[in-house]
């Protein structure tokens, strides 16, 4: 039966061939030969496409990235220190009132730049009419009665020169000619209370400067004391702007570096300060350092300082903030890059530069602050070297680069935001 069955499917066998059970025939043989060699045909094309699909099979070199490199830029840059600092008024004053009255004006809006003299509010000065014409006819009787008490005495002298009067009436004479001469001084100094505060009934601006809002309107009673030692209504505040101070604090070991820059120096402090408002990316206004305080704060390790800063435009607002820049030596050569060729490494800077054989070779540096819109470099490099300075993202340490020359643009130094590489 295997016979048959062997020769259904090998087919027959050459005549004088005979197969014994058990053996495995030549037709067989040859049959499962090429089975296998077209499965190990279709397994290496299957695994060829995958290998074309998944985009592992072996690439051909790529070619060098081509960077821009270009030398360090040299400039003389002074040093500095830098801080942030707070906008304050030179003179703030609460406006409250000296006389007590309804209020019956307000002659500004809230916020409003108002300019010393100008009339702010008005209380009802009727009271105080009242009262300087009350002064006014006690003067004019005080007036009188000296002028009685002059002529009485000149009678009773006359009197006493005749014989006809006695020492003791020209004594009492002259004694009432003195009190009647008081009693003048007195309304006198009444007539001027009276004026002062019937003016006071008006309250205008101490010097020019901006309002805030009122805080009494009008028909209100306020109360006021000249004195100030009973409670009184507080009407708005003013504070001036022009100049203004801008308060900063110095770390310190900034204040330890800004006192070795100035030993040997004596007078008054007259120290430059170049600021950047919020939202002005320069430092074109300037200012003038004029006080630090005599003791470190021992809470925060810092002291207080503060610059005035013109303000004639009245575009610098109490309680903004700004960036401060205080020289501390005078300028000296120094290399920078872009900010964008220093790359961070944990706690370190690196930038590439070009070397042998057009390889790209990081270096560790040494950063300082921005100027000009470039990252000054302290050391690590020189200035002959040739660091890239576009075409970062795809160099790699040790890589071959296809470079071309670059172009380091230093800014305005009245700002820090357009400085950088050209390729």
């Amino acid at each position: 039966m295997n016979d048959r069955l062997d020769q259904a499917e090998l087919g027959s066998t050459a005549p004088g061939v005979s197969v014994k059970p058990g053996t495995t025939r030549p037709g067989k043989t040859r049959w499962v030969g090429k089975a296998v060699a077209l499965a190990v045909i279709a397994a290496v094309g299957v695994a060829a496409w995958h290998l074309h699909k998944s985009g592992t099979a072996p690439a051909a070199a790529l070619p060098p990235t081509p960077v821009a490199v270009s030398a360090p830029l040299t400039r003389d840059i002074e040093g500095r220190l830098g801080f942030l600092g707070q906008f304050s008024a030179v003179n703030r004053v609460e406006l409250r009132a000296q006389v007590g009255g309804t209020l019956t004006q307000i002659h500004f809006k809230d916020g409003d730049i108002v300019h010393k003299g100008d009339l702010l509010f008005e209380i009802d000065p009727e009271p105080y009419e009242i009262k300087l014409n009350e002064a006014t006819a006690a003067l004019a009787s005080a007036n009188a009665r000296s002028a009685l008490a002059t002529r009485e005495l000149a009678r009773a002298q006359e009197l006493q020169r005749s014989d006809a009067g006695t020492v003791q009436n020209v004594d009492q004479k002259v004694a009432e000619q003195h009190a009647a001469e008081a009693a003048v001084d007195n309304a006198k100094a009444l007539i001027r209370d009276a004026r002062f505060d019937l003016g006071r009934c008006k309250i205008v601006a101490p010097f020019t400067g901006r309002m805030g809002t009122h805080l009494v309107s009008i028909g209100n009673l306020v109360s006021g004391s000249r004195a100030g030692s009973s409670p009184t209504t507080l009407l708005a505040t003013i504070v001036s702007l022009d100049p203004i101070y801008l308060d900063f604090d110095m770390s310190e070991n900034d204040f330890a570096a800004f006192q070795r820059t100035r030993e040997g120096q004596t007078g008054a402090l007259a120290d430059a300060v170049n600021i950047s408002p919020t939202g002005d990316d320069t430092f074109k206004k300037q200012g003038t350092l004029n006080f630090i305080d005599n003791t470190l704060d021992r809470s925060s390790g810092t002291i207080h300082a503060r610059a005035t800063i013109p303000n004639a435009d009245f575009s610098l607002t109490p309680g903004g903030f700004a960036r401060v820049r205080l020289a501390t030596s005078a300028p000296k050569p120094a290399l920078l890059v872009p900010d964008a060729a220093v790359l961070a490494d944990q706690t370190d800077h690196m930038v590439y530069v070009l070397g042998k054989d057009d390889v790209a070779t990081p270096k560790k540096v040494e950063v300082g602050d921005l100027r000009g819109g470039l990252r000054v470099i302290k050391s690590g490099i020189t200035a002959n070297d040739k660091v890239i300075i576009d075409g970062i993202p795809a160099v790699r340490p040790g890589a071959k680069v296809a470079p071309h020359a670059g172009t380091i643009e230093f800014s305005s130094e009245q700002g820090e935001s357009n400085g950088g590489a050209k390729s």
